[in-house]
């Protein structure tokens, strides 16, 4: 079996007859690993150091001195799906590992797994967002720098497509369309912030026959102008309004949708318009009573009402709510250290795993956290988990 990887092909290399984890030994394969094989004093396998890593990001553990202490208290049941002859590896083995992995090779093979995880046909609404990883820099390397990870994120299924690192948010607008043919996926509905309105980006996503969503802003100042004259001498074509209240917060949102197009020139500038759409959001704070208002504005390929409209351009946030939030609070990602080589961006590729797993499990009503401290002391979900 293999996978592509770039414009080669990395064969799948055959795990330990002992080990017979299905996520780890047909996804993540042999083929990434960096380390000298044919001679020296190699102890520790390449799945044995994958699986202490991905097991320990499951329980919540993120330090290397964490992991190493929970391994070898739970060494006989690491026993039961990998060899650990020598034992766990060190925290210094750990480390080395995740500096010196591939992390483009990493990401497909996660994004392979990712495809195993969920039927792609049932991926209608796929959000991108970037996000950087604050505490992979210090101020004692003036050359030490915070990755910026761009996400395609799968609103309604929870699960991370894929990622790209770039430079910082400018560059996102060369990195979109590079991510977007990763992992397209027909007839589904892209949905972007004002940084991805462009029209090579529009392009790239009407030619997989897919849709978008992409909020507009002052970085196209011809075309924000084109729909706020709409917006202020045409009527709409559809309205709906829908209130949430939660978090010490009342908001109102009334979703305009606008099909004249007459007021942009040219009309058919942005391949595969059909409709503007105007986002009002007022917001009234309980605890100083204040109301806030503030209008958005979207360009679509989409001929959905406002109702949908509302949903879908909402749904959008989830990336920020289910995805970056977690990885700060629930995985402290932005108060790990982890600096050197590639292990901060190995480390995203983790945490969206152990996300993963923990959010597709349904045998366990709870939050995340309980989630996590089940792994850490039940040996049997551990392993269910896992789907051992």
């Amino acid at each position: 079996m293999s996978i592509a990887a770039g414009d080669k092909k990395i064969m799948i290399s055959q795990p330990s007859s002992k080990f017979n984890t299905y996520s780890l030994s047909k996804f993540f394969n042999q083929s990434l690993e960096t380390r000298r094989t044919n001679k020296g004093n190699l102890q520790h396998t390449f799945y044995d150091i994958l699986l202490v890593v991905l097991v320990s990001a499951l329980c919540g553990l993120e330090k290397y001195s964490l992991m190493v202490q929970f391994a070898k208290n739970e060494l006989e049941w690491f026993k039961k799906y990998g060899e650990f002859d020598s034992g766990i590896p060190s925290s210094e083995t750990i480390r080395r590992f995740l500096t010196s992995l591939d992390t483009a090779v990493f990401q497909e093979c996660y994004s392979n797994w990712i495809g195993s995880l969920c039927d792609l046909d049932e991926v209608k609404s796929i959000a991108i967002d970037g996000k950087t990883i604050r505490g992979a820099s210090t101020k004692s390397n003036p050359n030490s720098i915070n990755p910026h990870i761009l996400t395609a994120w799968a609103s309604e299924q929870g699960l991370s497509l894929g990622q790209l690192r770039v430079d910082d948010k400018s560059n996102e607008i060369t990195a979109i369309p590079e991510l977007i043919k990763k992992i397209v996926v027909k007839g589904s509905v892209f949905t972007i912030d004002a940084m991805g309105c462009q029209k090579d980006i529009v392009s790239e996503i009407t030619s997989h026959q897919a849709d978008y969503i992409i909020a507009v802003k002052g970085n196209q100042k011809s075309l924000e102008i084109a729909i706020k004259d709409t917006a202020l001498l045409e009527k709409p074509d559809d309205v709906s309004v829908k209130e949430d209240i939660g978090h010490g917060r009342v908001e109102k949102r009334t979703c305009s949708i606008y099909r004249d197009l007459s007021h942009l020139c040219p009309k058919n500038s942005w391949q595969g318009l059909k409709q503007f759409v105007s986002i009002e959001s007022q917001v009234f704070c309980k605890s100083t009573k204040k109301t806030t208002t503030q209008t958005r504005y979207y360009i679509t390929s989409l001929e959905e009402g406002a109702l949908k409209m509302n949903q879908l351009i909402q749904q959008h946030w989830s990336i920020e709510n289910q995805l970056h939030w977690i990885l700060d609070v629930s995985f402290n990602e932005d108060c790990s250290r982890k600096r050197a080589g590639n292990s901060a961006e190995n480390f995203n590729i983790i945490f969206k795993s152990a996300l993963s797993i923990l959010k597709n499990d349904k045998s366990i009503n709870k939050p995340l956290s309980h989630k996590k401290l089940e792994a850490l002391i039940n040996r049997k979900y551990r392993s269910e988990l896992m789907k051992f």
